[in-house]
């Protein structure tokens, strides 16, 4: 497990200030900040973003994007994120589809459908967890049936995130019997249209009421030959090769980060007490050091690598960071946390505490992802 230090170069630095000057631009005076990548779902916000070269940045030019590196991304992303701006409709899209296109679609896939995903267009969600699979998902039951011209899909995927409002999944299932030993082998990724017949979507609420989550059932969902993504049967290497992009990433440690930053607003000027001063020194030095290992996972991304382990291990420190940022701000708060009234910190305050429970299961949960690291350290 290899985690290299990496300065920003002074074009990325460059690049953080263009954000940050679009940002205070675009965003209204009174932008209440979303939690995370899929707090606000926007499609005129993601447009304007994409109209700027800022989505789709690592497709390269030939299919839309911008062929930038994945450093430049991050530091896009995070400045999004730490601003609270509504990128829920494209990120998902953005972040794993389209590298995943670049890496195992067909020249036809690649054509169809990365443009859309750099205009800021078209919107993918993932079709990976099931309801008895957890993170496990060499035991996904979802079945591919092969017919003539295509594939019937028969299943049932959870935690689709905004799949009531995203144009198309990409489905992990099985097309060939569990092997003994070998579950797995014989599992593969299709495309599938969320509008298509035989799709279900029901919604999983928050706590909170909101709607990001849902469940996706297929009931003999016909997928056609040239919706299947990659190779048939190496769905496994597939997706192990794109949860480095789902894990790493700054949405995975940077949720949160509004509430501290209303946190220190609304005590700029007055006294701090040692202990919050504590507090907030030391969430700082943590979220800190996990940007490091984030940013060095995006320049391994850069050099070709396939840093899966490194991914896991950014992920599980970075979504235990938020929620325990959440609970250490709401203790050195010192007020009552109120959703729908109060001030700004305490609207935040009380959002985070009902939906950061889903960050350490989003993504594969806290358990699988130490198994995942500590592989590493074998």
């Amino acid at each position: 497990m290899q985690f290299g230090a990496t300065p920003l170069t002074p074009a990325e630095e460059s690049l953080r200030a263009e954000v940050r000057d679009f940002l205070a631009a675009e965003l209204p005076a009174d932008h209440r900040p979303a939690l995370g990548f899929a707090g606000r779902y926007d499609p005129d916000f993601s447009r304007r973003l994409a109209a700027r070269g800022w989505v789709g940045m690592a497709i390269p030019p030939e299919y839309g994007g911008h062929g930038r590196s994945a450093v430049e991304r991050f530091v896009v992303a995070e400045e999004l994120l730490a601003a609270g701006a509504p990128i829920g409709a494209h990120f998902v899209a953005d972040r794993q589809t389209g590298p995943t296109l670049l890496h195992f679609g067909t020249e036809e896939q690649r054509r169809r459908f990365l443009p859309g995903i750099a205009a800021g267009e078209i919107y993918f969600s993932l079709g990976m967890s099931e309801p008895d699979s957890g993170s496990d998902l060499a035991s996904v039951r979802t079945r591919a049936t092969r017919v003539d011209g295509g594939w019937t899909v028969t299943g049932t995927k959870v935690w689709t995130s905004e799949a009531h409002r995203n144009h198309f999944f990409a489905v992990l299932c099985r097309t060939s019997p569990m092997e003994e030993g070998r579950k797995h082998a014989g599992l593969s990724q299709l495309i599938v249209d969320l509008h298509a017949d035989g799709v279900t979507i029901s919604p999983i609420p928050y706590l909170d009421g909101s709607h990001h989550f849902n469940e996706v059932a297929l009931e003999d969902v016909f997928v056609p030959d040239d919706m299947v993504l990659g190779e048939i049967g190496s769905g496994w290497q597939q997706v192990t090769s794109e949860l480095a992009y789902e894990r790493s990433g700054p949405d995975r440690w940077l949720s949160t980060f509004p509430v501290l930053r209303e946190f220190v607003r609304e005590g700029a000027g007055k006294a701090v007490a040692d202990d919050e001063a504590t507090v907030i020194g030391r969430l700082a030095a943590r979220a800190w050091a996990i940007r490091a290992l984030s940013l060095s996972v995006a320049r391994a991304l850069d050099a070709g690598e396939v840093p899966a382990i490194e991914a896991a291990l950014v992920k599980e420190v970075g979504t235990r960071f938020e929620q325990d940022l959440v609970e250490a701000l709401r203790g050195a708060a010192e007020t009552e946390v109120d959703q729908g009234t109060g001030t700004l910190l305490q609207q935040l305050l009380a959002e985070a505490v009902l939906t950061s429970p889903s960050y350490t299961l989003r993504g594969g949960t806290t358990e699988i992802l130490r198994s995942v690291a500590a592989k590493g350290l074998a």
